[in-house]
């Protein structure tokens, strides 16, 4: 009977703990930081448990500042039409998302507009596409 117990409470554990370790928008990134940025991707990874991609992007006082850019889970963006060759190193995108509290060149990414003049969802939802500001290179409205 403990071998039961030792099994089940095994399984209990080994179950709950990936869901404990992934964080919700609001741990990381700030609903009232909307940014808008445009620049040059650098990298794109396509993998779990999020996308990030990587864009060059110029600020006012002529500095270039690499952003990274969290999505969704690439199963949930392929299924919006994401592939891993959507973003290229050199394409010129402009990002809507929103900023990281910690302050760093990190923004959860909502949509992103493509070289060809689509915009797409980069997201897996949660947060209002409609509440967007623009920024330059520093995130500041």
């Amino acid at each position: 009977m403990s071998f039961v117990a030792l099994g089940l409470a095994f399984l209990v554990l080994s179950v709950s703990t990936p869901v404990l370790a992934h964080h919700g928008f609001s741990v990381e990134f700030d609903k009232d930081s909307p940014l808008t940025l445009t620049g040059t991707v650098t990298k794109m990874e396509f993998m779990n448990p999020h996308i990030y991609f990587y864009v060059d992007v110029k600020g006012e006082d002529g500095k270039v500042v690499n952003w990274a850019f969290e999505g969704g889970p690439p199963n949930v963006i392929y299924r919006q039409g994401w592939r891993k060759d959507t973003l290229k190193p050199g394409d010129v995108v402009t990002v809507k998302g929103f900023r990281a509290k910690d302050g760093t060149h990190l923004a959860a990414c909502s949509t992103v507009k493509l070289p060809d003049g689509r915009e797409v969802s980069a997201g897996s939802g949660g947060v209002s596409q409609d509440a967007y500001g623009s920024g330059g290179a520093d995130g500041k409205k």
